[in-house]
């Protein structure tokens, strides 16, 4: 349908999208800008917690806040999904969306369900687990993903060019005195490190087994500086028990705000985490990249490994053989980006909304 005819009969029409992980916030800003642009309204709901509410925050953008995280624990994650649900049901009772879209909320797809809600599910790593028995109307998934491991009516799957992070790196723009605020001279190499994802599903010990490694391998190298970027404050407090000196000596340094972590790449000498998306925000702005993370490898990180962007870190002697610790030749400005996948998303949602 072309853009001037969807976006005449969607100009009354609410979306809802939900925010539930900190990555959602730099994906779904442009997102909400452009169907803003044409006519949407949007409601903003977002989890308190991984810093979701000081990210928005940072980037002004309107939301409700609604529940929190329950832990690990497999009972009190299906606990708390049924509760924030709940939490949800009498904003969105007054907002009455057409639309709900995410990038995995439950949440979401569960109160969807429950009011009748078309729902559209966003995901960009095939082994994430969907709520059993609930599926979303349409899932929208990156080219690189194939078809058979998408567990969704083909003809309801949709497809967009490209990596999640593409959809904003485009429009990345560098904030300066970032390594200033963080304490770190310039003659010092900068190394941002992102501990595994202790509480998700797909968390596996060795993980932080290589973490641990990583640690104990930089804390030996001059002229060097760590910055860490925990997930949470639990989280946060056992990586300094665990370290005191690197921390009481100024050779790791833990962020006293919210960051912009595009901002924070940029300006690193190189990245080592254990999670998907700053390895890939990362590969996307072309900064060295080494991904600690031991869970199934998806279709996307697959890419960017074979690609040379991503470099897998799987064993803890490749700690030591594969980092390379060397200052990065940064470049005036970043790279100019692909902007396909954020106008084939919006392509999809105007679309489908336009018969919702």
């Amino acid at each position: 349908m072309p853009y001037s005819k969807a976006s005449a009969v969607c100009k009354a029409k609410t979306v809802w999208i939900d925010l539930d992980n900190s990555p959602h916030v730099p994906f779904f800003a442009p997102i909400v800008e452009e169907l803003e642009k044409r006519g949407f309204s949007v409601v903003l709901t977002a989890r308190d917690c991984f810093q979701v509410k000081e990210l928005l925050n940072l980037m002004g953008l309107k939301y409700k806040l609604i529940g929190h995280h329950y832990g690990k624990n497999r009972l009190a994650k299906l606990l708390g999904l049924c509760i924030r649900s709940l939490q949800m049901f009498p904003t969105i009772l007054r907002a009455k969306p057409s639309l709900a879209i995410s990038h995995g909320s439950r949440s979401q797809l569960m109160l969807s369900k429950l009011l009748g809600i078309r729902s559209i599910m966003i995901v960009d790593y095939e082994f994430a687990r969907v709520s059993a028995g609930i599926h979303p109307d349409w899932m929208i998934v990156p080219q690189l993903v194939p078809m058979d491991s998408v567990s969704q009516p083909k003809a309801r799957v949709l497809t967009y060019p490209g990596i999640k992070e593409d959809v904003y790196a485009p429009s990345f723009k560098p904030q300066a005195g970032l390594r200033r605020q963080l304490g770190v001279r310039d003659d010092e190499l900068m190394v941002t490190v992102r501990p595994p994802a202790t509480e998700a599903h797909y968390h596996v010990p060795e993980s932080d087994e290589l973490f641990a490694e990583v640690m104990t391998y930089l804390a030996e190298m001059p002229d060097l500086r760590i910055v860490v970027l925990p997930r949470n404050a639990k989280q946060e407090a056992i990586i300094v028990h665990a370290y005191p000196e690197m921390f009481e000596s100024g050779k790791a340094v833990l962020p006293n705000c919210a960051v912009d972590g595009m901002n924070l790449v940029w300006y690193s000498d190189l990245i080592i985490s254990g999670g998907g998306t700053m390895n890939r925000e990362a590969a996307a702005l072309g900064v060295p990249v080494y991904s600690i993370f031991r869970g199934r490898i998806g279709a996307v990180d697959r890419f960017l490994s074979l690609a040379g962007l991503l470099t897998l870190i799987e064993k803890r002697n490749e700690v030591r053989s594969k980092l390379r610790l060397i200052r990065r030749n940064r470049p005036e400005e970043p790279p100019a980006g692909n902007r396909a996948a954020l106008q084939t998303i919006m392509e999809h949602l105007t679309s489908i909304a336009a018969h919702v």
